[in-house]
């Protein structure tokens, strides 16, 4: 899921930049806060909206028989797609604290034979990650999209949280 995903990735990136233990709180802080009001955000539109899946499209009016082949479709609503708002939000703000064009190496997933992944930025990683979630038919482009806006407008109420400093 990405919410351990991403935090996977900033403890990589603070650890690959030793960082001081007041910017590890304060990335952390704000990652954290931002995935959990992404999470909340994201599902409570996904039950205002309401929306089917692109497979329950398919079988309603193209073909009752077929079934998606890359992975099982999720139990609860299309809009948005989940991993679009939370790793946009995420993106967002280790962009804000790292720079947009921040490269880094994410070895979350080695020991599954998935990595190490090397991306050109967070915002690149996030925009795989949300993609992945239409190519393996499970979301509309809509809702990937629609996903991404939402984790952005979520993570500019973060960065604008006024942090306390010692």
């Amino acid at each position: 899921p990405p919410p351990g995903h991403w935090v996977s990735i900033a403890s990589q990136v603070l650890e690959a930049t030793d960082a001081p233990i007041d910017r590890m709180v304060e990335v952390q802080a704000r990652l954290g806060i931002a995935l959990a009001d992404a999470f909340i955000a994201c599902w409570s539109t996904k039950f205002d909206y309401d929306l089917l899946r692109p497979v329950t499209y398919i079988q309603l009016v193209l073909e009752s028989n077929w079934v998606p082949t890359l992975m099982d479709t999720p139990p609860f609503p299309e809009y948005p797609s989940g991993h679009s708002v939370q790793s946009s939000a995420a993106a967002a703000v280790l962009s804000a604290l790292y720079g947009a064009d921040a490269a880094f190496t994410d070895n979350t997933h080695n020991d599954r034979g998935w990595g190490p992944r090397s991306f050109r930025s967070f915002q690149s990683a996030a925009e795989e990650a949300a993609r992945s979630r239409q190519t393996a038919g499970i979301h509309f482009g809509f809702g990937v999209t629609g996903g991404q806006a939402q984790g952005r407008c979520v993570a500019a109420r973060v960065l604008a949280l006024k942090m306390r400093r010692p």
